[in-house]
């Protein structure tokens, strides 16, 4: 997803994160790849269970040693993250890599004022005084616009409001200026108005700061407003990678395709009806053989051979663009018009 001059700050290769349980064994990321530099945003979309959390997780080394079995290769500037010790981990997190959770609410202590809880993050990696933390709490209260921060720094979470306390969520993440955050999802739960306000004030921070930002979603209108990069992700794997504008304007993966046909158009007339991906996404327990998209793709008998069901695809990445499908790329073509004018999109 870089250019090949340039290092890459972060590098994934060939992850795979298995859980024991006790069913069986959850393939929940199966080998995946990917690069993402300084100062840029890599959007990872998928339905809920195509591994996406996982992966992230596992960048900050926050899974139970005892039932997961990791594979592969994390290199976080250079710096090899699964084999890193938990001392090591706990140095990087919070201060070179951070995370932004979907519910702030649940992520933040109830017992503990906002102000405690931003300063208690700075002082343990920075070994700053009790007042000179309560000072950067107020500072980076102020960056993501809470009014009054020397007032609210002194308030709990249930006195703030949704966006307020997401906003807070982020200033908690940045207080140690970090070099990679990772977002999990961060304006779910808002109403449109202040999720636009928090996209804005990421890219303002971003801009600020050089960093790094990793955000995953399902909403591939969040994914056009911040992300440089996508990355498409389905039943643990990637399956389409590239440009935002590649991606969205044209994709090559028929999950892709379809993600795209159940969005309503904005610009587009208001009649036109949804087209939803048929199923179910795949038990990672069980995963199908081949393609694992292939119980819910459309094109699956369009490909000879019963290829689909039966080999899995290989992701073939050429300057950062490429995805996994049997298809043939004039046949794809064809059939991609075809549906988008059968379903009324353009």
């Amino acid at each position: 997803m870089t250019s090949t001059d340039q290092q890459p700050f972060l590098s994934v290769r060939d992850l795979k994160v298995h859980f024991s349980t006790e069913d069986g064994i959850v393939k929940a990321v199966d080998g995946l790849s990917f690069d993402i530099a300084r100062g840029q945003t890599l959007g990872i979309v998928g339905e809920s269970g195509s591994g996406k959390s996982v992966t992230n997780l596992t960048i900050l080394g926050l899974h139970d040693p005892a039932r997961t079995r990791i594979d592969g290769e994390i290199l976080l500037d250079g710096q090899e993250l699964l084999t890193a010790s938990e001392r090591t981990l706990e140095k990087l997190r919070g201060n070179k890599m951070s995370m932004i959770f979907q519910d702030a609410l649940a992520s933040l202590s109830p017992y503990h004022t906002i102000g405690t809880q931003i300063a208690e993050v700075y002082r343990k990696h920075t070994g700053a005084s009790k007042k000179e933390a309560r000072a950067r709490a107020i500072e980076m209260l102020t960056r993501v616009g809470i009014p009054q921060p020397d007032v609210r720094v002194d308030d709990y979470p249930h006195q703030f409001s949704g966006g307020m306390r997401q906003r807070a969520m982020i200033a908690m993440a940045l207080v140690c200026d970090p070099e990679l955050l990772i977002a999990d999802e961060p304006t779910t739960a808002l109403d449109v108005t202040v999720q636009a306000q928090i996209m804005d004030l990421l890219k303002d921070l971003q801009q600020e700061f050089g960093t790094a930002i990793i955000f995953i979603t399902h909403d591939l209108g969040v994914i056009a407003d911040i992300a440089d990069d996508v990355l498409v992700m389905y039943g643990g794997r990637c399956v389409e990678r590239g440009t935002k504008k590649q991606v969205l304007g044209n994709p090559q993966h028929p999950y892709t395709l379809g993600l795209l046909n159940s969005m309503p158009a904005l610009d587009g007339p208001v009649d036109v009806p949804l087209s939803p991906i048929p199923g179910s996404p795949p038990s990672l327990l069980n995963p199908p053989t081949g393609c694992r998209f292939h119980p819910r793709c459309a094109f699956a008998e369009k490909v000879a051979g019963g290829k689909c069901s039966s080999a899995q695809p290989v992701l073939e990445v050429i300057d950062g663009r490429g995805s996994a499908c049997h298809l043939e790329t004039s046949q794809r073509d064809a059939l991609f018009a075809d549906y988008a004018a059968t379903a009324g999109h353009n």
